[in-house]
């Protein structure tokens, strides 16, 4: 299986499956003399594990991140090396006769007929490689790459959508994402949201949802004009996350209603003569450069397919049947998407970071 590493100069590698032994990832790339334990990444995990609430899986991992190579103590605190980082996260409470009746049956909405074809070999243990439990290594990395880029940077997401329930772009709130269960960026929604989310939970049915996510203090000038824009590596790095069916990046597909009068940002000069945007259509990148603007994107996660409801489907001896999924899942996957959709920008903003240094000194 290839295409197992992204990045350029900083290159997360993730391995493991949902039912193996451990998952984890190899973070190369990392500048050295980065302060940097395993209590600076514990509490980004805490944030993605599984068990927080009725809302989410109750599959009860730890998710407690080993640092094996890549760190040293000097004598003044453990810092990076420059050599590979190399986190483990051992599985802890894998329940694969959950998945006993999918072994020879492709559930409908996943990815079990496509590894099939593919590769003639599926782990049908949760899904394996392809289960969202590969996406605790990228937040390991993610909290690796918040070392790289400093407390400058603050990288923020919340759930803004369930189902046909929306906040409103004024409303939309980040420091209310962290003090309910449902990662909601405003604290008005959620008694009506955890309700709709009970009636779904309930149903043994699941439903789609909309994260949005706002980094700041990103400077002017990162990113390439052409295959290195820092808006396309950021759109395909959110689209690679589990259930992930669509990105925008600031006005997103909200332009095409637009006039050139009213997708232009226009600018002017501050009081100290520095350029300041009256708008942001453009999500903080133009050009493929960001501007020093927040850099903004929302991503449109699909309703899992592990649902309990009965649905068509064929084997792989080649019979129609009717499959349900039986197990621990989520009714909606985005709520704990949240921390991995922060995570993945981290990667990718600290990627640029290297990059533009590299170049530009």
């Amino acid at each position: 299986m290839s295409h197992n590493t992204f990045g350029h100069l900083f290159r997360v590698t993730t391995w493991g499956e949902s039912h193996g032994p451990a998952i984890g990832c190899v973070v190369d790339g990392c500048p050295p003399l980065l302060p940097l334990t395993e209590a600076d990444i514990q509490p980004w995990l805490d944030q993605r594990k599984p068990g927080g609430s009725r809302f989410v899986t109750q599959r009860r991992e730890s998710d407690a991140a080993r640092i094996l190579s890549g760190v040293f103590d000097d004598g003044a605190g453990p810092v990076t090396t420059g050599a590979p980082i190399s986190i483990l996260i051992e599985n802890e409470d894998q329940r694969s006769k959950d998945y006993g009746e999918i072994a020879r049956a492709y559930r409908p909405g996943h990815a079990d007929y496509a590894y099939q074809t593919k590769y003639g070999v599926r782990d049908h243990r949760g899904g394996g490689r392809s289960s969202a439990r590969e996406t605790a290594s990228r937040v390991a990395a993610g909290a690796v790459a918040r070392r790289v880029l400093g407390d400058g940077v603050k990288i923020r997401a919340g759930v803004v959508q369930i189902g046909p329930h929306r906040i409103a772009p004024e409303a939309v709130d980040f420091d209310a994402v962290r003090d309910n269960p449902l990662f909601a960026a405003s604290a008005a929604v959620v008694p009506a949201w955890e309700a709709y989310l009970d009636e779904v939970r309930k149903a043994g049915s699941s439903i789609g949802a909309v994260v949005a996510l706002e980094v700041t203090g990103v400077p002017a000038g990162w990113g390439a004009p052409i295959y290195g824009k820092l808006d396309a590596e950021l759109a395909a790095a959110l689209m690679s996350i589990n259930a992930a069916k669509g990105v925008e990046i600031g006005a997103g597909f909200e332009a095409a209603e637009l006039t050139g009068e009213e997708n232009a940002d226009e600018m002017r000069l501050d009081l100290n003569k520095l350029p300041v945007f009256l708008s942001n259509k453009a999500g903080g990148v133009l050009g493929g450069i960001s501007t020093g603007q927040p850099v903004t994107a929302r991503v449109a996660f699909k309703p899992t397919s592990s649902i309990l409801t009965l649905r068509q489907t064929i084997t792989r001896d080649g019979h129609e049947t009717d499959l349900r999924t039986k197990g621990r899942h989520d009714p909606c996957v985005a709520l704990r998407a949240v921390p991995v959709v922060e995570a993945m920008a981290a990667c990718v903003l600290a990627d640029a970071l290297l990059r533009h240094r590299a170049q530009v000194g």
